[in-house]
């Protein structure tokens, strides 16, 4: 098992998505005040560990942890609530309720499509969901079947949504290049698709592809590539299949509205979409049914959207400020904090200490020393520029070699004239440059040989004057070579 923290242990996966993986894990002591759920040791958790990708960002890091507060209070019975964040290292994790349930992908598949009277219901409680995520100014933007859990109740279907907050973390600059979008291509609004300003609208045009996907067991524009699929998003309608009833086919109609100021508020369609349950029924009385016929009336568009932070116009909700705290003026006093100190004493927070002189850092034109080793600290902390290199250049891959000794040329003599002891300068005279030699022994006399004397000729030495040597005759080769 694999420790999370200090407070969880991995024990199986779940499941494995775009953005990290899903694990069943067990709780090993209580959590701190930090976390939403302080837990009990041995219970059991979902924990969602993110991929490394997005662990390594910094940007990711960032925003994980200031959407921490955000993340821990969003609560609804429709929603899968996250317990604790985990920050160690490399490792950014998730801490959720575990559902025992599969999800709307998985029960669709085994299934089949819903009747129009439970996928009403159905997408009623998602939307239930949606509306409070967007009242705390979360928006979702990855609505589909495998983020929806299916958990038993009393013989009936939850449906629990889950991943809030990943698409947003996963929409890093660093991550996220201008041709790319956050979600996935058969469930992508129109506006997510061309890069414009986003709102909570994205969510709704979600929940009107899931809701076409029940009834029918398909999503509404499908083809051979993600690009084609992204094209009919932006151009094309979603054709009529003839089991959904009229009402049914105004809400969805509405929500996959090409225009997101046309569709409805998640609230309005939740309260729409039961009024038509109630209307197609098999035990619906005629005011329920006239009811359901003017649903369109209640799709009204939500009149202040939730924008999502990081495009043109979006506000991030850490610096908003509350209501009540008056309005900004651009030209108003810059605001001073109160005295901490005696009336007319420096603040000892703000004021650097002296220094001493004859230190650098002195003059009144001088950078504090203070200040150099935070900008120090600043520069270590940069982000480190990684580049590529080729491995021949690399000294830890290349393989060391003997460095072979060139001969070096040699230099032509310098010429130095002198005197002669008669006055006349001495001739020049050039000189090689001296080369050192091995010592070797002092050469021997060559040696000569001569055939032998015939017999009876004279054997003194002044009898063969070129021989030398012992006086006994030496044959070498044949007997008529001689040297």
């Amino acid at each position: 098992m694999r420790p999370v923290g200090s407070k969880y242990l991995l024990e199986e996966p779940l499941g494995r998505g775009a953005t990290g993986t899903v694990w069943r894990a067990r709780q090993r002591e209580t959590a701190g005040a930090e976390a939403a759920v302080p837990g009990q040791p041995g219970e059991t958790v979902a924990i969602k560990v993110l991929k490394e990708e997005l662990a390594n960002d910094a940007d990711v890091v960032m925003r994980f942890l200031r959407e921490r507060s955000v993340l821990l209070r969003l609560t609804h019975p429709n929603i899968v609530r996250v317990r604790d964040l985990v920050v160690e290292g490399d490792l950014l994790a998730l801490v959720m309720d575990l559902v025992d349930g599969p999800d709307l992908h998985r029960h669709l598949r085994e299934n089949g499509p819903f009747t129009p009277v439970a996928a009403a219901l159905l997408t009623a409680q998602i939307s239930d969901a949606l509306a409070a995520s967007h009242a705390d100014g979360v928006v979702h933007r990855d609505l589909k079947p495998a983020n929806v859990l299916l958990k038993q109740e009393r013989g009936e279907l939850h449906p629990m949504l889950t991943d809030f907050g990943i698409a947003r973390l996963a929409d890093s600059p660093g991550l996220t290049r201008t041709h790319e979008f956050v979600g996935t291509p058969a469930y992508i609004a129109p506006e997510s698709a061309e890069g414009r300003p986003q709102t909570s609208a994205v969510d709704v045009y979600g929940a009107g592809i899931l809701l076409y996907e029940l009834v029918t067991g398909r999503p509404p524009f499908s083809g051979t590539s993600a690009l084609e699929v992204l094209h009919q998003h932006l151009s094309a309608e979603p054709r009529r299949p003839s089991t959904v009833p009229d009402p049914l086919w105004t809400v969805i109609e509405r929500c996959l509205r090409k225009n997101p100021d046309e569709r409805p508020g998640a609230e309005n369609l939740a309260r729409g979409l039961r009024v038509v349950a109630e209307g197609i029924g098999v035990h619906a009385n005629s005011a329920q049914i006239s009811a359901a016929e003017n649903v369109g009336a209640l799709l009204a568009p939500d009149p202040a959207p939730a924008p999502v932070p990081g495009t043109p116009g979006a506000a991030d909700p850490t610096q908003v400020l509350p209501h009540g705290a008056g309005s900004h003026d651009p030209n108003g006093a810059t605001s001073v904090l109160p005295q901490t100190g005696p009336s007319g004493a420096a603040d000892p927070t703000a004021v650097m200490p002296p220094v001493p002189p004859g230190q650098p850092g002195g003059g009144p034109e001088d950078p504090h020393p203070w200040q150099n080793q935070l900008r120090a600290a600043r520069d270590r902390n940069e982000q480190t520029q990684v580049q590529y290199l080729d491995p021949g250049q690399d000294p830890l891959r290349r393989r060391p070699q003997r460095q072979v000794a060139r001969p070096q040329p040699q230099q032509p003599p310098q010429r130095h004239p002198q005197a002669r002891p008669d006055g006349h300068p001495q001739q020049q005279q050039r000189y090689a440059t001296p080369q050192p030699q091995p010592r070797q022994p002092a050469p021997q006399p060559p040696q000569r040989y001569a055939p032998p004397a015939p017999p009876g000729s004279p054997s003194g030495p002044g009898a063969n004057p070129g021989r030398r040597g012992s006086a006994a005759p030496t044959r070498c080769g044949s007997p008529g070579w001689a040297a």
